[in-house]
């Protein structure tokens, strides 16, 4: 029982976790951006996809891996715009046309992995964000272990997520994105464009779920497989629902899943069937919604076309 729990609480774990949550908090921020805006983006998980494909086609290119992350930003991006032109101008069902849009993804990705690499399966390996040594946090015992030497996204997760907290409680643009997603008839009553406001909402959603699949493809590991995200878009929109709308909650939210991903790596090792532990990241994700979240009231207006007038 106590190696057990040696395994289950040390460093190598939680730095594991720290790097399974990362794609996870880059696509819980998006959703909470683009649901603080009235819009529900079941399309994380496609976004996501297209952000892997893309940052690994781009980096393929060019040889240069940032590059490859800024083309992933685009792409998912307009994967967002997409989303909000159906949504925003067309009004149509939100979850269905997010559905629609991770089955695109999903078709899309495989086609041009067949079509440019003849691969039905996995790309060539590509150039990869190396990970980076922080010079302080490298000098204090246990945390240099958990947080010294890890990839940039890693720690650019972490920034981000005070960024966009900064971002929707203490900027004038954020009490709009707040506005429109409560009560949009107010907020245009005021002068906020509504329609904008939710366009610009979902594609930086789509921008930051693309980077969370960069991750995956260009600096977890060195190529773009079928399906790579496996349903981490998903667990992202439940992250965004534990962590009740909020970036801090919902890096909580993050953590909590990146560390039952890393645990069902490492009890690989002691024997457990692997099966049941590929199981575990989705089942901590279901108990954490049926049983500690409670009454989680999203925005008012989330889900709901706005008509002008």
């Amino acid at each position: 029982m106590g190696d057990l729990l040696a395994m289950m609480f040390n460093t190598t774990v939680f730095a594991a976790a720290l790097r399974m949550a990362t794609p996870l908090i880059f696509a819980a921020l998006g959703g909470i951006i683009s649901e603080r805006s009235g819009v529900v983006n079941i399309a994380l998980e496609g976004m996501m996809l297209t952000g892997s494909f893309t940052a690994m086609f781009v980096t393929h290119l060019t040889g240069l891996p940032w590059v490859g992350a800024l083309g992933a930003m685009a792409a998912g991006a307009l994967m967002g715009l997409l989303h909000a032109l159906f949504c925003v101008r067309y009004r149509s069902n939100q979850v269905v046309t997010g559905t629609a849009i991770n089955i695109f993804a999903g078709g899309l990705t495989v086609f041009l992995l067949r079509h440019f690499f003849g691969s039905a399966g996995t790309s060539p390996q590509v150039t990869v964000i190396k990970d980076i040594t922080i010079p302080v946090l490298s000098q204090i015992p246990w945390v240099d272990k958990v947080l010294g030497r890890q990839n940039p996204l890693v720690y650019l997760a972490f920034v981000a997520v005070a960024v966009v907290h900064v971002v929707i409680y203490k900027t004038p643009w954020g009490l709009r994105l707040r506005a429109v997603g409560e009560h949009p008839q107010a907020a245009d009553t005021v002068g906020v464009n509504v329609y904008r406001m939710r366009y610009t909402a979902v594609a930086i959603s789509g921008a930051l779920a693309a980077l969370g699949g960069t991750y995956l493809s260009i600096a977890h590991l060195s190529r773009f497989s079928e399906g790579m995200t496996a349903g981490r878009g998903f667990i992202a929109l439940a992250a965004v629902i534990f962590g009740k709308w909020t970036p801090l909650g919902a890096l909580g939210a993050c953590l909590f899943f990146g560390y039952g991903d890393a645990l069902q790596m490492r009890l690989s090792d002691v024997g457990i069937p692997t099966q049941f532990l590929n199981m575990l990241p989705y089942v901590m994700t279901m108990v954490a919604l049926a049983g500690f979240i409670g009454k989680a009231v999203g925005p008012k207006a989330s889900g709901q076309p706005y008509i002008k007038g």
